[in-house]
Order: C-alpha cells, then structure tokens, then sequence
C-alpha cells in the first residue's frame, strides 16, 4: 500500500494592528502576509524572505521543509526589537 503523501505547507500571516486605510497583502511561493501596519507587515515580509532565503540554500522550499523545520527558521529570522 502507497503511503500517503502529506500536502505541501503554506505560511499565512495575519497582522491584526494595522490602524490605517491601507490594505497590505505580500504574496510569494508557499505564503501569503496580510494586514498589519507597515511596520508589523515589513517584519512578517522580512521574517519569510529570511526564511525562505535559507530554506533555498539548503534545495528546500516553503513547501516541502518538514513543518517543525519550518516553525524553526521562522522563530530563528523573527526580528524582536
């Protein structure tokens, strides 16, 4: 019997503090950032990319890194200030 094949991960971030009129929405292979305020919608943008920069030098992508893997990268490029 064939082993079932685990479907390919997707990122969604929400910001929830955005106050203002605009509407923020970054899209890329495997994610997509919505809302925030520019300053919450820069970090998440810059989070991912940090993300999937090294997932890409390791021949992954966002879609196929083991979930836990994942969760790691994104904890470790996080920017706290």
């Amino acid at each position: 019997m064939a082993k079932a094949r685990r479907p390919p991960n997707r990122l969604l971030g929400v910001g929830l503090d955005g106050q203002d009129q605009h509407r923020r929405i970054t899209r890329g292979d495997g994610f997509a950032l919505v809302g925030g305020s520019e300053e919450t919608h820069d970090r998440m943008t810059e989070t991912v990319i940090k993300t999937t920069e090294e997932l890409s030098r390791k021949g992954r992508t966002i879609a196929d890194a083991r979930p836990e893997e994942l969760a790691d990268l994104l904890r470790k490029h996080e920017r706290r200030d």
